[in-house]
């Protein structure tokens, strides 16, 4: 059951609710100067996480299961959560538990989350749990253009790190209050490990030294750049330039092992190879050094040429995962939070460890790079003498060496079972539910329940991550998409019986129920993460696990065929990740004004699965939706 649990939940929370947080513009002239204490006292004023009322909790669970489970199941349900909530038993000791946890923390959840949902989570972070970014293609077509792109790009990174380091990063408002900024904290010099039975994450960053390197690999070979001069100033775009070269022109005339494949395994053979890897005093220095970096940016080497139709799919897969041992899977540290990738053939992006973050810090960093790239550069002083990069060793035994063949054996068997279509919907974008009065994530949710009903026809569970940041140390609780409201609107959109005017009501109070939904979660009064709370407080009191965490109804709400995430950007770019079932679909969406960028991923290997399949019913129902709201006279009024 815990298995279930935190493969359901391991990745999700990468999105803003729609229509709800405006993206911050953070390319302005950066503070020189520390603001002391600003971080501090800004998450002092947020409020704490609440404990939902144990009732409510309980009858919104019956409700969310009403459209996924069977009548016969439903009526057993209800009896398990009659005898869960009654005065006096094991749910209202849990419950009073779980207050007293919330009144002596600053979030009762987090810690729990953190655990559960990552460091617990014992299959490979690649696929699994980091998220890939997909920029646009670059207009760079060779070695020079890309040191030159790279450059650009970690000065732009040092720039919001500048934010970062001063405490003047502008805060982020939701419905006019405040949100959480702790995540931006959490990204820069901090590195997951790996451990036998469960994983820890270090943040360098609040050392008494911080480091004041990146890691480049290129030719599967690491190297330690020190991106600050003695003055404590960062490198100018031409110092950077002067440094990738010369990593380029190190790494080709060696070749080695990529110890970077081991951070593909399943997390328990990397930790256990981690302790044999860093008994070596070199190998321990080496691995440090990736583990303080401030991120890491894997220069690739261009991969064959494809369709402009494939390209974009391609490059999600090189950012997911890099397209296995024979490409770059090895040129990576998937363990790093931050990883920038950029290959010779334009194709850039990055992947993050999921644990510090979630979607938008990253997306955020992300829109201030490109948009300070933009910026007409500076003229820069001459170039002084810089020191070599320092290439990193490692000593490898033939007990390491078989290691990493079963890691580049394993990482080809998950690339090759891994499907990922990129879509662009280009026939409309936010534009078109924002005129009909409608939130555009709400009416993009509520299409992927009709496209999935379309195709197998039957209501699933659906995850879409929503964002607790209003609260201190917020992460996420999930928008359960499948409602009773969704479900009638789906069964009934293709009927022909039924008049354009009520189908259009249907379809209005989907959307109508899903907004709400939303604006429940946000709020902190969702039942998920309640539900894993009071299953938590039963496992730190040592008690038996209450029988609705056993019942197959509660697997079935946590087994979500579709694990989907609006992560909405300024850039023109897109998140990509895996499925978080074998038989499920990994959904990821930037809605622009006039187009929609979809990445849908699904595995091989399921008979069940077929993601192109879905990426077109997914572009249909979109369109058909859109037919209706035209042609039905209440729609325009």
């Amino acid at each position: 059951m815990w298995g279930i649990c935190s493969r359901a939940m391991v990745k999700l929370g990468l999105a803003k609710p729609s229509g709800l947080v405006k993206p911050c513009h953070l390319v302005k002239p950066v503070s020189p100067t520390r603001v002391t204490g600003r971080y501090l006292t800004h998450q002092n004023s947020l409020p704490h996480l609440p404990v939902p009322p144990l009732q409510q909790t309980c009858d919104r669970y019956i409700t969310a299961l009403e459209p996924i489970v069977e009548v016969d199941e439903l009526q057993h349900t209800k009896e398990l959560v009659e005898e869960f909530q009654k005065p006096g038993g094991i749910g209202e000791r849990l419950q009073r538990g779980l207050e007293k946890r919330a009144s002596n923390t600053e979030n009762w959840l987090s810690e729990w989350w953190v655990q559960v949902a990552y460091l617990d989570y014992r299959s490979p972070v690649v696929v699994h749990s980091n998220p890939g970014l997909v920029l646009p293609r670059m207009n760079f077509r060779d070695k020079q253009g890309q040191i030159r792109f790279a450059a650009k790009l970690i000065a732009g990174v040092l720039d919001f790190k500048t934010m970062i380091d001063n405490e003047s990063l502008p805060v982020e408002y939701l419905g006019g209050k405040p949100l959480c900024m702790n995540q931006y904290y959490e990204v820069l010099s901090s590195c997951r490990i790996p451990g036998l039975k469960r994983d820890s994450v270090v943040n360098h960053a609040k050392s008494s030294q911080p480091p004041k390197h990146i890691i480049v690999v290129h030719n599967f070979q690491f190297f330690v750049l020190d991106v600050y001069n003695s003055d404590g100033t960062p490198l100018t775009v031409d110092q950077l330039c002067v440094q990738l070269d010369r990593i380029c022109n190190a790494s080709l005339q060696t070749t080695t092992e990529p110890v970077g494949i081991l951070t593909t395994l399943r997390r328990d053979s990397w930790g256990k190879a981690y302790i044999n890897l860093i008994k070596d005093k070199t190998n321990k220095e080496s691995v440090t050094a990736i583990q303080r970096s401030i991120f890491t940016v894997c220069l690739d080497g261009a991969m064959p040429q494809v369709s402009e139709e494939t390209h974009r799919s391609c490059a999600a897969i090189q950012m997911l995962h890099g397209g296995g041992a024979q490409w770059n899977s090895g040129n990576r540290w998937f363990d790093k939070t931050l990883q920038f990738i950029i290959g010779e053939d334009g194709m850039c992006g990055a992947n993050y460890e999921h644990a510090p973050a979630e979607g938008p810090p990253i997306v955020a960093l992300i829109d201030h790079v490109v948009e300070y790239m933009r910026k007409p550069e500076m003229a820069q002083s001459p170039t002084v003498p810089l020191p070599m990069p320092q290439i990193l060793h490692f000593s490898i035994t033939p007990e390491i060496k078989e290691v990493i063949e079963e890691a580049k054996q394993s990482m080809n068997t998950l690339a090759q079972d891994l499907d990922m279509r990129v879509m662009v919907f280009s026939h409309f974008g936010k534009n078109v539910p924002k005129a009909h009065k409608m939130s555009p994530d709400a009416f993009i949710q509520i299409a992927l329940q009709l496209a999935y009903y379309r195709m197998y026809q039957r209501c699933c569970a659906t995850y879409e991550s929503a964002s607790l940041r209003m609260f201190r140390l917020g992460r996420t609780d999930t928008i359960r998409s499948a409602s009773s409201a969704s479900a009638a609107f789906v069964k009934a959109f293709d009927n022909p019986r039924l008049q354009n005017t009520e189908k259009l009501d249907l379809m209005e109070k989907a959307v109508k129920a899903h907004k709400s939904y939303t604006n429940m979660a946000i709020s902190g009064q969702a039942i998920d993460r309640h539900l894993l709370g009071l299953k938590m407080q039963a496992i730190d009191e040592k008690l038996s696990v209450p029988n609705i965490f056993k019942d197959p109804a509660y697997a079935k709400a946590l087994h979500y065929h579709l694990s989907t995430s609006q992560v909405p950007s300024k850039t023109d770019c897109l998140m990509c990740f895996g499925p978080v079932v074998p038989n499920g679909y990994g959904i990821c969406y930037n809605p622009m004004n006039d187009h929609i960028n979809f990445a849908v991923s699904s595995f091989n290997s399921s008979k069940e699965t077929n993601g192109a399949h879905l990426a077109q019913s997914m572009e249909r129902a979109l369109l058909d939706m859109w037919t209706l709201l035209e042609q039905t006279p209440r729609a325009k009024l």
